[in-house]
């Protein structure tokens, strides 16, 4: 189980803030578009369980969870199966992305979720049948390697985290020379973040089989391991936002750019009466964006019978000998034009 020691108690909080973060960010959008958009259902399933493996994995959570419920080592199925589930949205996640014929993207998305539901409850049903009499929060993985049903229970969500991760990253890799732009960039952090999720499988798998040969590799699972999980998680988290926090930055910064830009014309026309309201600081961008260029629409009809075309054609004529490309040099006539009608 990926617990440590108290030094390693801030970098299992700093994946599960982030992730909390990128939940609460996203909240809006997962709450309207929640039953028409799978997309929003995996990445919000994703988030929410990602954070609270992170949450639940603490050392202190564990030992309340434990004594909570009376039973040794309790936390163990549930955060294995929380992990599960996890790696299921993150199929999932992936086949959404890649869209194509929803037939086939429904089967695939109901195959995994049953399989997946078969390990969460193999994990349950090894876990009864196995004896853990004594709580294990740092060393579960390694102390119990040997233990009947404890041993399967152990290697079973192993080996479903390590076949997630590793279709996961090669179906990203494969994907990679189709996409560009913000999708590309979540991807390849996505391709890291799960290569070192397989090196945390690993990790483990190396201090399971040292325990079964006779040998004392627990350091590797309770020192090594964590904070593995704990960058492969800012690397997924990071893979998964990037493509709809760029995306939606890009399309913040061009409407910016395009707000600022118009200021001069519409300062240009503010002695017109153009009917346009004043909108409020609050308002959205977008909103004032599309008013503004309302401003500028109805400002110029206004204008439509005082526009002189023999003084735009002056200024397009100075404006190319002054060797302006031709694009710029008819922007000048234009605003020539439009200061001489105002």
């Amino acid at each position: 189980m990926t617990l440590t020691s108290d030094k390693f108690y801030i970098p299992y909080l700093i994946p599960a803030a982030i992730l909390t973060l990128a939940l609460a960010i996203r909240l809006p959008v997962i709450m309207r578009f929640w039953r028409i958009d799978p997309n929003v259902r995996s990445l919000s399933g994703l988030l929410l369980l990602g954070s609270a493996v992170f949450y639940f994995g603490r050392p202190k959570s564990l030992a309340l969870l434990n004594s909570s419920t009376g039973v040794s080592n309790f936390a163990a199925p549930l955060v294995y199966s929380l992990l599960t589930m996890f790696c299921a949205y993150c199929l999932i996640m992936v086949i959404h992305w890649r869209g194509g014929d929803p037939r086939r993207v429904r089967r695939t998305t109901w195959t995994i979720w049953s399989v997946y539901a078969g390990v969460v409850a193999g994990l349950w049903i090894t876990f009864a049948f196995a004896d853990v009499p004594v709580e294990r929060l740092r060393d579960l993985d390694t102390y119990y390697a040997g233990t009947p049903w404890m041993r399967e229970h152990i290697l079973l969500y192993l080996a479903a985290h390590t076949a997630a991760c590793l279709i996961t990253a090669t179906v990203i890799r494969t994907w990679l020379r189709e996409v560009a732009g913000w999708l590309r960039a979540g991807l390849v952090f996505l391709v890291i973040g799960f290569v070192l999720n397989l090196a945390y499988d690993a990790v483990k798998l190396i201090a399971i089989v040292a325990r079964w040969t006779g040998h004392d590799l627990d350091w590797l699972s309770t020192y090594v391991a964590p904070p593995i999980a704990s960058v492969c998680a800012l690397f997924v988290a990071v893979g998964f936002i990037l493509p709809h926090a760029g995306q939606a930055t890009q399309v913040l910064w061009t409407d910016y750019r395009q707000y600022r830009s118009l200021a001069p014309f519409v300062r240009e026309l503010d002695g017109l009466d153009t009917g346009s309201l004043r909108l409020p600081r609050r308002t959205p961008l977008s909103r004032r964006l599309v008013q503004r260029r309302t401003q500028i629409s109805d400002g110029l009809l206004r204008l439509q019978p005082y526009m002189d075309p023999g003084v735009r054609d002056r200024a397009l004529a100075e404006a190319l000998a002054r060797d302006e490309a031709p694009d710029r040099a008819a922007a000048t006539a234009d605003a020539v034009a439009v200061v001489a009608a105002v």
